[in-house]
């Protein structure tokens, strides 16, 4: 049997290789915390998921339209007016299973062999992994910790060739929990614009900001060029409903109408009972995610002071998300010449599950997430700074 090169070409994801190095050490009977979870540590609120019930005793069982309810598609549409300002239909929308679909379908319909695509480091795992699968070539921007793994213009313009199609965008990011304001976001798009380059940006954690910052987005700019950005979402962060797999596009009619045709010839539509729930929670209250704000921006806070108080680490404060990216080489040795080493060192010595840098485009860096009870957190990194410092 023969593995198609495309495939043969494509990394296994890091994140699940650190999780199962975590079950098979608590297999042993070791008590291990995981600060590598990408997700709240809250559970869905009640009425998304009473709205999920109802959908199965009225036996709402059946297929949709490959692209979602007719009704939650009006309501994604809606969300970008209700929060920005920008007049969306709901044929500018598209329900896929979860945001990591939806951007799987964008690469898919975008790219064509060999076309480049921009990808600021650190970046979220699968970006270069998706690009490579739909046979298209990543092209890595470098970012520093300095500008807040940011990237700027003079960075992309450096990386930008004749063969340049796509610049994906994220914010709030993963790793990084960096986020974009508006004023930088907007000269971005209007240098890829410029350059003929398509914007996918990426804003599954866009009501994830903490102040004094303020949310930004592409959509405005969406509006008034909807054939130069897309715009992914999804309610798995905001919404506490990782494991519901629904994520959301904004763009043209016309790549949805594409992103439609791959969908519907992989997966077809979402789980119908979980597009119920979905539309409940568009349709409010949206209280939880200010809930969350002020816990996780807490206890960012609380990671950060405990993080930098390590000597010579550098890191960013982030203003989204739930994430920090410290750069940690300081504490490199022999023995831990690389994140991944650090990595497995911190699992086995302080219990503790984090994610290399190395997975995110920076050997340098470690990402911790905060999405855990305070005290767990407080514990596990004094714990981590022991292992650290040889303690």
């Amino acid at each position: 049997m023969k593995i198609s090169e495309r495939l043969m070409r494509a990394k296994p994801s890091a994140t699940l290789a650190v999780n199962a190095k975590a079950q098979e050490l608590r297999a042993q009977g070791k008590e291990i915390v995981s600060l590598a979870v990408g997700e709240p540590d809250c559970p869905t609120p009640a009425h998304v998921c009473e709205a999920m019930k109802k959908a199965v005793d009225d036996g709402f069982h059946r297929y949709t339209a490959v692209p979602g309810l007719p009704e939650l598609r009006t309501a994604v549409a809606n969300y970008y007016g209700k929060f920005y300002g920008a007049k969306a239909e709901a044929e500018n929308t598209i329900i896929s299973n979860g945001g990591k679909h939806s951007l799987y379908n964008l690469f898919m319909a975008l790219i064509d062999p060999g076309d480049e695509v921009l990808i600021p480091a650190p970046y979220w795992v699968s970006y270069p992994a998706m690009v490579e699968l739909a046979e298209g070539k990543p092209v890595i921007v470098p970012t520093t910790a300095e500008s807040g793994f940011l990237a700027e213009i003079k960075d992309l313009e450096a990386a930008c060739t004749e063969k340049t199609r796509l610049l994906i965008l994220n914010t709030p990011s993963n790793p990084t929990g960096g986020h974009y304001p508006q004023a930088q976001l907007d000269e971005i798009a209007n240098w890829a614009k410029s350059k003929g380059i398509f914007i996918v940006s990426d804003e599954v954690y866009d009501r994830l900001v903490y102040k004094p910052a303020e949310y930004s987005t592409l959509a405005n700019f969406w509006e008034k060029n909807p054939e130069d950005v897309a715009i992914v979402g999804a309610l798995s962060k905001s919404f506490a409903m990782t494991g519901w797999r629904v994520g959301t596009t904004l763009a043209h009619a016309d790549l949805v109408k594409a992103m439609v045709k791959i969908q519907g010839q992989s997966t077809s539509n979402v789980n119908t009972m979980a597009q119920k729930a979905a539309l409940a929670a568009f349709e409010g209250p949206w209280d939880l995610i200010d809930e969350m704000c002020v816990k996780f921006q807490r206890r960012r806070d609380l990671a950060y002071d405990i993080i930098t108080s390590w000597p010579g680490v550098i890191c960013p404060k982030p203003d989204g998300a739930f994430y920090l990216f410290p750069v940690l080489d300081t504490f490199f040795t022999e023995e831990t010449p690389d994140s991944a080493s650090m990595c497995t060192k911190i699992l086995e010595e302080a219990g503790v599950a984090l994610v290399p840098g190395s997975a995110f485009g920076d050997d340098r860096c470690i990402r911790f997430s905060y999405a855990v009870d305070d005290e767990v957190l407080k514990n596990s990194l004094e714990k981590i700074g022991k292992v650290l410092m040889g303690k």
